[in-house]
């Protein structure tokens, strides 16, 4: 396909303009001349020696025979120098073709056009014949020397695409010429062959001449035979049915702004094809854009129009058929241009203006091209003798092929050229920069620049580059920036830059070699190291080139020497200068320099203008200019000194004058002054000396500059900070500042830079978030480097908040005649910190025309959906959703599509919102979403989740489940590794399915690096926990734990605590109410997240560990045994499984410890785990229970042995529990036992009476003690007896162990603890919760808004029963908000929460259930008994806001006032009701109904009248109100 026409040359009449037949004809002959390349190469030797037998048979003629053959020969295209002849009709016919083509050319364009198409279209079928007959297959066995081409080198070979139309129209016109004479069959054959008979060599043309006649005729019968089949594929078994064809295809344009254009295309196919129209790849939308786009369809013939074109509407245009047949596209290409000059606003529409003295160019036009770039690089970070690579996507709109960007990289503002060091690439996408050997020089901030002509962008990012590891432990860094300040004859000074890493030990000076370029061999140019930057080497050859380099040394060795300098040669400026353009061997970096022949001079005058222009502790350079009188040759100096004071002059170089006016003298006295002049000589003589210098003292006069002040960090991103710093005074000649940092604490100062930064701000990157650092600055000129500055305050790094980015996504989610429900997507940026609301903007659009925008809220909306009210029905509106954080509002959303605002009718809901994708794993991933705002004409009864890949048509959505899912959430498994998905949800009622969601951003199945999962945990107390880690948390990143993916807020089952980057979840008694899916997600992350099932079976494992760990047990292989020894011994033993060397044992007999001693032999073997006891001998006063105790660790365990009789004994000592009803249960285990064994309780030696007698038929008695409290403690004692003996235990309930007790018992009360409700009172407000029972032990607190409430007599707190309340009388909007109870239980606190900061809440509780307010003085009835025919009042007090409506009902229906009842309502509040004369009539059910728009309350009250039977007269009658 050609290149679109905006990429070629834009000149009004351009290639794209030609007929397409003449530009695939012209194409067929490029690809013709290409494959016969090999014979047209040899066409000038042949031409050359057929052109005289050429000019011989345009004077003579040849028979019919020859013409014939000739006339085949325009197949063949090859011809022979042997027997070269041709017929006077194809010379004529040969000039009248190049006739033909000079008459197009002179004619003009556009009959040229015209005459070139007629050609073309009428000699196509033979042209294509002649070229199966190049060469024919009957020749194979002939021998061919060379073949000889009818037209020049010049005329054949096409130029592609040349410099000027008439060039392009001249070659067509030839062209068209060659093409007709070849389908004409007219033509030259020569053929060098062996002499052969007239016969012979009749009979082979002839022969030759069948076979091409032969083999033409196979062509032609092919092509109608492949026409054949196109046609009857048509007719196929689906009959009718065909792909779609395009018969008229749309035309590329160009045209000026404002101006309207229109692609126009015809198509074709069964059934008929649908047209999409897109632009550079992207369907256009026409309501996104009204009245930008107008798109036709009528009866096959399809247009697009653009209304007053913009330059943005430059791009690439295309209109896409499909049908079930198949898919075909077209394209065509517009480009708008803008002339930058004048020019009259007229012309600009007017249809015939020439375009071509203009042309479309980045700096002809003011165009405007959007350069941005993706995939860019980051802040980088290297180490000496790396590679380094810097690179970035570039994406430039509109996308100009012919018209290449100019790509620039810049270091710290420097343009970088390509170097051994850098290279650089572009490939027409990516623009990238490499350091082959990367060295701190490089280290800087790199700025790519894109420029398309007079637009360009920018993108910057800073490359540091470490030291190299030191080759000695605690060497110093390598110097850096090494370069040739001053360069002549006898000297050249070198200069550098000090590392900023010293090894530990201060550096002693530097060492500087140089190498002469050529070779490689290094010498050190100073004996003793060098403190100064800056040194002047001498000992050079006149004319060599040499580069240089530095290395550092300190105490503990030499550093790796620094990158060297570029070539320098030993050369004066103006010799340079001279010899620059013509060096001798540049090859060598060597100039060889040549001395003229002295003439005969004078004697020189003396130099003049003699001065120091650096002085330092090792020496002294001096400059001077040669005198005025000096002859014609080359002159030399003489350097002398003298100690200041004196006239003791001394030469300096006495063997080999100075050569320059430049010379450094060395070995002078630090601290000493000196004088200093100069001599000139040549072969005349030594002139006089200069005038002497000012004494100058042989020190540094550069000083050390002094410590920068006032160093200020800043935050900037989560990695970086600002550090700024004021100049040190009277610095001069800076060369810049290194910047160290440490943690706060650690005392371990690193380098931020390696490269002394010019200016007072620099940002140090590369720290670690989270973490508090400290800086300190430090100046660097040649004299070296200043103390360190004083240390800065300590600084969190942590990321500077900025206003967030705009939201996207804007969805309507229900419609109603005057107000919609928008909801939208939150911004990718937040901007460092949470989102505290959105602002939305509306505007009306009226026939396409966008007005202006209105703010819908003046207070920002928190959620994601937002309600806008008052808008009118039937209007197109365009919405817009700004997002705003701490640091502000961010930038507004693209406006949203135009939407109408009208009555939804549909009975199906509308589409769900906020779908977001959560644990995104390589092959799952969680869904998530809120239920529709608009449920349809009946409740939602499930959800259906769709998916497909990113990359993949509409029609490959497909429903993940098969039944509605009830809940909101889903995890989907089964994903690709690494493919991108897209998902949207559908809500379905009994309508049907409704409108999908809006689409989810794309997500790739993909398992991130770092990733991790919610842990389970028991600890060794039992605590059952979910534990989750996150190591990419920001300073605003929050841990927010759910349940079924619902937050979790203040349950009192859980408790959630949460340090750094770690958060843990505990249940505080695991149980079925705690079973679901708990999931955290971190916010302010890039979607960190994770979740943990717990069903039943996960539930019983996780107890049985628990206990486990609460109460670990040494496990026993053997339980405790006796037996009788030979001796009369007894031996108790038991053996454990394993015991660690911290193990011990006790050993108890009745409840009382026993010791190794004469009677009792005890041991235990660690090894074997074998505890025994050996008792002397069994005496009677020995029967009881013997116990071993062991414990190791946490882990405990004992086994009991009973030594009497037959008589009852304790298996389990007494203990306790409390019980789910917050009753305290003591138990203890027994065995032995008979019907005749009692068991008796005891407290503090006092019998305690119990109802009923144990059984014993599980072998445990227990005492249950009812709301246990502080009169419970004592010492409990149970004895078993009967007549064969008794067994005692005791427990003691005192002090700690009874603590221990209570804290369990109000730990169980606290936890029966029922949700906050809310009353509404007399008084006010109540809030309660019940308990099972209430104890002292048990402290409540109340918290209101976080603060602790302060009680008054408007404020109360008590206990009443098992009802625990909060009483505020007579409340105010103060007393809105969030109200905490706190239960402390000893050891943990527990919560119950009620929010009445909502309207509804707030005045459900102030309000009532109608929203009414009512109190003592608000709502009540006076009840009095009156006699009958006296007056009945009825009153109350009413309070709502708004202000109520009251009505009255009697027995169900209304009333109003009459003479008899008078009903009245004054200043909003006070209701009453009056009977003037009550009578029997007047008996029923009086309801007063109280209304506004937060609801409706109705208070009832009975009124029954009637006679006494003493008093059966009406005037006597008493009256009775119930």
């Amino acid at each position: 396909m050609s290149l679109p026409f905006y990429q070629r040359h834009h000149e009004h009449y351009d290639r794209a303009y030609r007929h397409k037949a003449l530009s695939s004809t012209v194409s067929q002959y490029q690809k013709e001349t290409k494959s016969k390349s090999a014979l047209y190469a040899q066409g000038s030797a042949a031409y050359a020696r057929g052109s005289s037998a050429y000019r011989h048979s345009s004077a003579a003629g040849f028979s019919l025979d020859s013409s014939a053959a000739y006339s085949h020969g325009s197949s063949a295209l090859s011809t022979s120098s042997a027997a070269y002849s041709h017929a006077s009709e194809s010379i004529n016919k040969l000039a009248a073709a190049y006739r033909l083509g000079s008459e197009a050319y002179s004619l003009g364009l556009k009959n040229s056009n015209l005459m070139i198409e007629d050609q073309s279209y009428k000699m196509s079928p033979k042209a294509k014949r002649a070229k199966q007959s190049l060469i024919s297959e009957d020749k194979e066995n002939e021998a061919l020397d060379y073949s000889v081409p009818i037209f020049t080198g010049r005329e054949v070979n096409l130029s592609g695409i040349t410099d000027t139309e008439e060039e392009r129209i001249k070659e067509s016109a030839a062209y068209v010429a060659k093409r007709n004479l070849f389908a004409m069959g007219e033509g030259v054959s020569v053929k060098k062959v062996a002499k052969k008979t007239s016969e012979e060599e009749h009979h082979e043309k002839k022969s030759r001449k069948v076979a091409i006649r032969e083999s033409a005729e196979h062509v032609a019968m092919k092509k109608t035979l492949e026409e054949t089949q196109a046609f009857h594929k048509k007719l196929n078994k689906d009959k009718l049915l065909h792909a779609p064809e395009f018969v008229i295809e749309p035309r590329s344009h160009t045209i000026w702004e404002k101006e309207n254009v229109r692609f126009n295309c015809s198509v074709a196919g069964w059934p008929e094809p649908r047209v999409t129209w897109y632009k550079n790849n992207v369907p256009i939308d026409v309501q996104a854009h009204p009245g930008k786009y107008i798109i036709q369809s009528r009866y096959g013939l399809h247009s697009l129009e653009i209304t007053e074109c913009e330059f943005d509407d430059t791009a690439q245009y295309h209109a896409s058929a499909m049908n079930v047949k198949g898919e075909v596209s077209v394209y065509a290409s517009l480009v708008v241009k803008r002339y930058k000059g004048e020019i009259d606003a007229s012309l600009l529409h007017a249809r015939n203006l020439s375009l071509s003295p203009f042309a479309v160019t980045p700096h002809g036009y003011a165009s405007r091209f959007e350069i941005s770039f993706v995939d860019k690089f980051d802040v980088a970070f290297g180490r000496e003798g790396e590679t380094m690579s810097l690179g970035c996507t570039v994406v430039i709109n509109p996308d100009i092929k012919r018209f290449k960007p100019d790509i620039e990289w810049y270091r710290n503002g420097v343009l970088i050229t390509p170097s051994k060091w850098v290279q650089m690439q572009w490939s027409g996408e990516r623009a990238s920069l490499t350091l082959t050997h990367a060295n701190k020089e490089d280290e800087g901030l790199y700025t790519l620049r894109v420029a398309m002509g007079e637009y360009y962008e920018e993108y910057s990012g800073y490359v540091f580059v470490r030291d190299a590891d030191a080759e000695i432990p605690g060497a110093p860094g390598a110097p850096l920036d090494v370069q040739c300040l001053d360069a002549n004859k006898d000297y050249v000074i070198v200069s550098w830059k000090q590392p900023a890493v010293d090894g530990g030990n201060p550096i002693l000076g530097y060492f500087i070699d140089r190498c002469e370029v050529g070779t490689s061999h290094w010498t050190q140019c100073n004996e003793n190291p060098v403190k100064f930057a800056r040194f002047p080497v001498t000992g050079l050859i006149e004319g060599r080139s040499y580069i240089f380099r530095v290395r550092a040394v300190n105490k503990a060795g030499v550093s790796l020497p620094s990158r060297v300098s570029e070539p320098v040669a030993a050369l004066d400026p103006a010799d340079r200068a001279r010899l620059r353009s013509h060096p001798s061997a540049p090859w060598t970096g060597q100039i060889i320099v040549t001395e003229e022949e002295p003439a005969e001079g004078v004697v020189p005058g003396p130099p003049t203008d003699l001065q120091v222009i650096e002085a330092t502790k090792n020496y002294v350079v001096l400059s001077w200019k040669p005198p005025g009188q000096r002859g014609h040759e080359g002159i030399m100096y003489f350097v002398e000194k003298c100690v200041a004071g004196t006239e003791d002059w001394q030469r300096v170089n006495t063997e080999i004058p100075v050569k320059s006016p430049r010379f450094a003298v060395f070995d002078l006295s630090e601290g000493k002054s000196y004088c200093f002049r100069v001599r000139c000589c040549n072969s005349a003589g030594i002139g006089e000396p200069s005038e002497a210098t000012e004494a100058t003292v042989v020190d540094d006069k550069l000083d050390i500059p002094k410590a920068p002040g006032r160093i200020m960090p800043t935050r900037n991103t989560d990695t970086s900070v600002v550090v700024t710093w004021t100049e040190p005074p009277d610095a001069k000649e800076l060369v810049g500042y290194y910047i160290e940092s440490s943690v706060e604490g650690s005392g371990r100062w690193e380098p931020c830079n390696n490269n002394p930064v010019k200016g007072t701000r620099f940002i140090c990157h590369g720290l670690s978030n989270g973490e508090k650092y400290i800086f300190r600055v430090r100046a660097v000129n040649a004299a070296g480097l200043s103390e360190f500055s004083q240390e800065s305050e300590p600084i969190e790094v942590k990321a500077a908040i900025a206003a967030p980015s705009p939201p996207y996504d804007i969805v309507v989610l229900e419609s109603v005649r005057d107000s919609m429900v928008l909801g939208w997507k939150q911004p990718e940026a937040i901007g460092g910190t949470e989102i505290t609301g959105y602002y939305v903007n509306y505007r009306e659009v009226i026939d396409g025309v966008p007005g202006k925008w209105k703010e819908a809220n003046i207070k920002a909306v928190t959620e994601r959906a937002y309600r806008i009210q008052d808008l009118k029905e039937n209007m197109v509106y365009q919405f817009q959703v700004a997002a705003a954080n701490l640091a502000g509002v961010g930038a507004p959303s693209k406006p949203s599509k135009p939407f109408k605002c009208e009555e939804w009718t549909i009975a199906v809901p509308g589409p769900p919102h906020d779908v977001k994708c959560t644990e995104v794993r390589k092959d799952s991933l969680v869904l998530l979403w809120k239920e529709p705002v608009y449920s349809g004409r009946s409740p939602i009864v499930g959800y259906y989740v769709d998916m497909k890949e990113t990359e993949a048509k509409e029609e490959h959505w497909r429903s993940v489940n098969e039944k509605p899912l009830q809940k909101k959430y889903l995890k989907i498994g089964g994903l690709t590794q690494g493919v991108s998905y897209v998902f949207r949800v559908r809500a379905t009622n009994q309508a049907g399915v409704g409108k999908p969601s809006d689409v989810t951003d794309a997500v790739i199945a993909e398992t991130r690096p770092g990733t991790k999962e919610v842990v389970v945990d028991v600890d060794d107390n039992g605590v059952i926990s979910l534990n989750f880690e996150c190591d990419q948390m920001s300073p605003d990143s929050k841990f927010v734990w759910s349940k079924n993916y619902e937050p979790i807020q203040d349950d009192p089952r859980l408790n959630i605590d949460t340090k750094g980057g770690k958060s843990k979840l505990s249940f505080k008694d695991l149980g079925e109410d705690d079973l679901g899916i708990y999931s955290c997600i971190v916010t302010d992350t890039d979607g960190v997240s994770s979740s943990y099932t717990i069903d039943e079976e996960e539930m019983k494992r996780l107890l049985a560990l628990s206990h486990e760990r609460q109460f670990p047990t040494v496990p026993l292989i053997s339980e405790l045994a006796v037996e009788i020894l030979e001796k009369g011994e007894v031996r108790f033993w038991l053996q454990a499984e394993k015991l660690s060397g911290n193990a011990k044992a006790n050993f108890v007999f009745n409840d009382k410890e026993i010791f190794n001693g004469e009677k009792y032999k005890m041991k235990v073997d660690k090894n074997t785990g074998l505890v025994e006891m050996i008792m002397d001998k069994l005496e009677e006063k020995d029967e009881g229970t013997y116990t071993f105790q062991l414990q190791d660790g946490k882990a405990t365990n004992q086994s009991s042995l009973v030594l009497i009789g037959d008589g009852p004994h304790f298996v389990d000592k007494l203990g306790w529990e409390v019980t789910d009803e917050c009753n305290v249960l003591l138990k203890c285990k027994v065995a032995n036992i008979k019907k005749e064994t009692h068991i008796v309780w005891y407290k503090d030696d006092r019998e305690i009476m119990v109802d009923e007698e144990h059984d014993f038929k599980d072998g445990v008695c227990t005492l249950l003690i009812s709301e246990f409290s502080k009169k419970d403690a004592g010492t409990y004692e149970v004895i078993l007896k009967d007549d064969r003996g008794k067994d005692t235990s005791e427990l003691k309930l005192k002090d700690t162990a009874f603590a221990d007790l209570m804290n369990e018992v109000c730990r169980k009360i606290a936890l029966s603890a029922t949700d906050l409700k809310i009353q509404s009172t007399a008084e006010g407000i109540r809030l309660y919760s019940y308990v099972t029972y209430y104890v002292e032990d048990l402290r409540v607190g109340w918290v209101h808004n976080d603060s602790q409430i302060k009680f008054t007599d408007r404020m109360r707190t008590g206990v009443t029963g098992e009802q625990i309340w909060l009483q505020i009388n007579e409340p105010t909007p103060q007393d809105k908000g969030r109200y905490v109870m706190e239960l402390f239980d000893g050891n943990t606190t527990h919560k119950k929460a009620v929010d009445l900061s909502g309207q509804a809440k707030w005045e459900a509780g102030i309000f009532g259930e109608a929203g009414i307010k009512k109190h003592s003085k608000y709502l009540w009835i006076q009840y009095s008994f009156l006699l009958f025919l006296q007056a009945l009042n009825l009153s109350c007090t009413v309070w709502g806001d708004p202000t109520p409506e009251v009505s009255w009902l009697k027995n169900e229906k209304s009333f109003v006032s009459d003479a008899n009842c008078i009903l009245k309502y004054e200043s909003g509040k006070n209701v009453s009701f009056s009977i003037s004369t009550v009578s029997t009539q007047d008996s029923g059910k009086y309801s007063i109904v109280v209304k506004n728009k937060y609801g409706t309350e109705t208070s009832d009250v009975t009124v029954s009248v009637y006679i006494p039977e003493e008093e059966r007269e009406p005037k006597e009658g008493n009256s009775t109100v119930t």
